[in-house]
């Protein structure tokens, strides 16, 4: 299996860290600079300790990557966190920056795109847009955590979001405890 995994500049970095981690196949990484540049405020983790986690990187304005292209292959793209900036250049087809290109690839191509968006309250506008993408397939998972597994620490709640993430392309895990 291959995937692309691409972190934007939305506070919850540590869920795209912990889909590099939790993941089953080959990983392709983008991070936006914004998502570089939150990294090392919100985790104990830098941009090189991120860029071990995937099997290629490439850089957000490189857009002669190979993930910028409907003929590079893969099974699944998602985007953790994701800030509601991209999500609205990503419902109105912009694709100025190879993470916005790689999501519009996507949709054209009818390829699994799980996005994550991180921001409360959400105004009309940004509740359109995750509209918009959901209607085209695009599987819309907030970061939004159960709380009947009891989780006890932000790791546990972490782990619930990632884990519904992973559910969306059928990818066993035990990163919490599911409904009984």
């Amino acid at each position: 299996m291959r995937y692309v995994v691409a972190i934007t500049g939305a506070s919850g970095s540590i869920y795209g860290i912990r889909l590099l981690q939790e993941l089953r196949g080959e990983k392709a990484l983008v991070m936006s600079s914004t998502a570089k540049a939150l990294l090392p405020v919100e985790t104990d983790y830098s941009v090189k300790d991120v860029y071990a986690m995937a099997d290629q990187i490439y850089e957000d304005g490189d857009m002669f990557a190979p993930i910028a292209s409907g003929s590079y292959r893969y099974d699944a793209m998602f985007v953790a966190p994701c800030s509601e900036s991209s999500v609205a250049k990503f419902a109105c087809g912009i694709g100025d920056t190879l993470i916005s290109r790689a999501v519009s690839v996507c949709i054209k191509e009818g390829r699994k795109l799980i996005i994550l968006p991180r921001e409360t309250p959400k105004s009309a506008i940004m509740l359109e847009n995750e509209l918009k993408l959901a209607r085209l397939g695009v599987r819309v998972v907030d970061a939004n955590p159960g709380f009947y597994p009891k989780p006890k620490t932000v790791d546990d709640l972490v782990n619930i979001v990632v884990g519904r993430c992973l559910d969306q392309i059928g990818q066993e895990h035990n990163l919490y405890n599911r409904w009984a």
